[in-house]
C-alpha cells in the first residue's frame, strides 16, 4: 500500500530514527481536523438538508446524521478500495464498530456521572439489524472476495434500515402492546390492563397505552384516571388529558390540548412566584391599583354583587403581572445567554482573526490556526444566519476536506504502519478506529451526562449500522458495478473473518450485560465494556501477527 501514495520526504531509515514520530504527530493532527470540520461544518450542513427536505428525526438520523458522525470512516474504505487497494478500510470499520460498541458504552458508564437507564426497544432494534448487517458481512467476507450482488445486497439493507426507521413509532406501538399483553397473559391480568407507573402521569402517552390495549375501543372515565394517580391531578386536567386521546375528533382534541398548555404554563408561573416568596406581591398589588384609583365597589351591595367578577379581575390583574415577571425574566436570561455568547467565543469553530481568552483557550486556537484559516476561507460555517443560505457550499466543500483529511490520515498511518513492521488491519483496528471514533464518544458521554442514555447507545451502535452497510457496501459496489463492472474486491487478510466474528460476539456480550444489568448503564458495566475492548483487541493484533494459526504472509521490505 506504501506505493500507492506519493513518496515520503525521509527514507525508511529516517523513520526508523525517529522521523516516524512526525508522522504520528501528523495523523493525531488529521484526526483532530476531521473532527472540526465533520462536528462544525459537515454536520450543520446536513441539518440543513433535512430541514429543506422535510425529513423526520428517525430518517435524518438513519441517513443524513449517521453519514456526518461516520464519514471519516466511510472515506478510509473509498481510499482503502481505490487507492491502497488493502484492507484498511475494511480494518477501520472493523475495529471502529468494536470500538463504538464496547469502548462508547463502557466510557459513558464510566463517566456519566449517574446510572442511567436504558429503554429495551431502542437497543434490541439497533443491536438485531446490527447483528443481521454483521452475519451478512461474514457471509459475503468469508471466501476472501467480493462480488458485486454482494456489496449491492449490503446497500439494500440500509434502505430497508431507513424504511424501519421512518415507522419505528409503529413498530414501538405494535412491540409494546405484545410484550404488555404477553405479561397480562401470564399473570391473568389480559382484560384489566393496569397503568404504567413508569410514565409519570405524561398526558397521552397513559391514556393511549389505556386505550389500545383493550379489545374494543372504550371511553376511558375520568375517575379512573384520577385514582390512578390519587393527588397528582385535579379533576378538570384530568378530563381535559382524557379529550386530547383519539376518541374525540381532531378539532376538540385540538383546543383541550391548547387549554392544557395555557394551564400548565400558568402552573408553571405559579410554581415559579410561590417558590420565589412573590405570590404576595404579585396579588395585593393589583388590589391597592384598583382601590386607589378609585373604580373599586363603593358598598356592601355592590360588593356582594360584583364579588365573583372582581375576584376575577384581580386573578387576571395577577396573572398579567406574573406573566409580565416571567416575561422579564425570560428578557434578562436571553440577554445574559446573550452575553454568555459573546463571552465563549470557542463555541463553534475558531476564527483565525479573533483570540480568544483564558490560557488554554489561546494555547488551542494557536494549535489550529493552521487548519483555521484554511477552513475560514474555504468553507461557510452555516451556522450564522447571514450564510445560512450557502449551506450546499458548506456541505460540498466540508465533503472535499473530509476526502482530503482521511487521504492524509490514511498516507501518514500506512507509512507508520510500514516503518514499525505492523500490518495494515491492526493499524486500521487500533490507532484508526479509535482516531476516528473520538467524536462519537465525546457526543454520546456529553449526552449520556445528560441522563439521555437511548440516545448515546442508539448512536453508537447506529453509526456502525451506516460503516458496515454504506461505509463497506457503497465503495464495493462503486468499485465492481462502476468502475470495473464483474470485478471482485479481495480482501488479504484471513484473520479479518476472526475479528468480525469478534464482532458479533461484542454485540451478543453488550446486549447480554445491559439485560442483566436491569437495562441500567453503570460503572460496573462500564468497567466490563471496556475490559472486553481490551481483550478484543489483544485476540485480534495475535490473531493478525499468526499467534493462533496462519492468516497473514510477512512483509514484503525495501532493500
Amino acid at each position: 500500500a506504501l506505493h500507492e501514495f506519493p513518496n515520503d520526504i525521509f527514507t525508511n531509515e529516517d523513520r526508523r530514527h525517529g522521523a516516524v514520530v512526525l508522522h504520528v504527530l501528523c495523523a493525531v493532527y488529521m484526526f483532530y481536523a476531521l473532527a472540526i470540520v465533520c462536528d462544525d461544518f459537515f454536520v450543520p450542513s446536513l441539518e440543513k438538508i433535512c430541514e429543506r427536505l422535510h425529513l423526520s428525526e428517525d430518517v435524518a438520523g438513519a441517513t443524513f446524521m449517521a453519514a456526518g458522525s461516520s464519514a471519516p470512516e466511510l472515506f478510509t474504505s473509498v481510499i482503502g478500495v481505490f487507492i491502497t487497494k488493502g484492507d484498511v478500510g475494511v480494518g477501520t470499520i472493523v475495529g471502529s464498530a468494536v470500538f463504538n460498541i464496547l469502548c462508547i458504552i463502557g466510557v459513558c458508564g464510566l463517566f456519566a456521572g449517574q446510572v442511567v437507564a436504558l429503554s429495551s426497544w431502542s437497543l434490541l432494534r439497533d443491536s438485531i439489524y446490527y447483528t443481521l448487517s454483521v452475519v451478512a458481512l461474514i457471509v459475503f467476507i468469508y471466501d476472501e472476495k467480493v462480488s458485486w450482488w454482494e456489496s449491492l445486497v449490503l446497500v439494500l439493507m440500509y434502505i430497508i434500515y431507513i424504511v424501519i426507521m421512518k415507522y419505528n413509532s409503529t413498530i414501538h406501538h405494535c412491540f409494546e402492546r405484545k410484550t404488555k399483553n404477553s405479561a397480562n397473559m401470564v399473570n391473568g391480568l389480559a382484560n384489566t390492563t393496569e397503568m404504567d407507573d413508569n410514565s409519570n402521569c405524561d398526558a397521552t402517552v397513559v391514556l393511549l397505552k389505556k386505550g389500545n390495549f383493550h379489545r374494543k375501543a372504550s371511553v376511558i372515565m375520568v375517575d379512573e384516571l384520577l385514582s390512578a394517580y390519587p393527588h397528582q391531578l385535579s379533576f378538570s386536567e384530568a378530563g381535559l388529558r382524557i379529550m386530547i386521546t383519539s376518541h374525540f375528533p381532531p378539532k376538540t382534541r385540538l383546543s383541550m390540548a391548547s387549554r392544557m398548555l395555557i394551564n400548565e404554563r400558568q402552573r408553571l408561573i405559579n410554581s415559579r412566584t410561590y417558590t420565589n416568596g412573590e405570590s404576595e406581591v404579585a396579588i395585593k398589588i393589583p388590589i391597592k391599583h384598583v382601590v386607589e384609583n378609585g373604580t373599586g365597589p363603593s358598598n356592601s351591595a355592590e360588593r356582594g354583587a360584583n364579588g365573583t367578577r372582581r375576584d376575577e379581575d384581580v386573578a387576571e390583574a395577577g396573572n398579567e403581572t406574573e406573566n409580565e415577571n416571567e416575561d422579564n425574566e425570560n428578557n434578562e436570561n436571553d440577554e445574559e445567554e446573550e452575553d454568555d455568547d459573546d463571552d465563549d467565543d470557542h463555541e463553534g469553530p475558531y476564527t483565525p482573526f479573533d483570540l480568544p481568552t483564558g490560557r488554554i483557550e489561546i494555547l488551542k486556537w494557536l494549535f489550529t490556526w493552521p487548519l483555521s484559516f484554511v477552513l475560514y476561507f474555504t468553507v461557510p460555517n452555516c451556522n450564522k444566519p447571514h450564510l445560512e443560505k450557502w449551506f450546499m457550499v458548506t456541505f460540498a466543500s466540508s465533503t472535499l476536506w473530509i476526502a482530503a483529511f482521511s487521504y492524509m490520515m490514511v498516507w501518514m498511518v500506512t507509512i507508520i504502519g510500514y516503518t514499525l513492521g505492523i500490518p495494515d488491519v491492526i493499524m486500521g483496528i487500533t490507532f484508526l478506529a479509535a482516531g476516528t471514533s473520538v467524536p462519537d464518544c465525546m457526543a454520546s458521554l456529553i449526552v449520556a451526562r445528560q441522563g439521555m442514555g437511548d440516545m448515546a447507545v442508539s448512536n453508537s451502535i447506529g453509526s456502525n449500522v451506516f460503516d458496515i452497510l454504506i461505509g463497506l457496501g457503497l465503495p464495493w459496489a462503486l468499485q465492481t458495478l462502476a468502475v470495473n463492472y464483474g470485478s471482485y474486491i479481495r480482501l488479504n487478510s484471513r484473520g479479518l473473518i476472526y475479528s468480525v466474528g469478534l464482532l458479533l460476539a461484542s454485540v451478543f456480550v453488550t446486549v447480554f450485560g445491559v439485560h442483566m444489568n436491569k437495562w441500567k448503564l453503570d460503572k460496573k458495566l462500564g468497567c466490563v465494556c471496556l475490559s472486553l475492548y481490551g481483550i478484543f483487541l489483544c485476540f485480534s493484533i495475535m490473531t493478525e501477527f499468526n499467534v493462533f494459526t496462519f492468516v497473514n504472509l510477512p512483509m514484503c521490505r525495501d532493500h
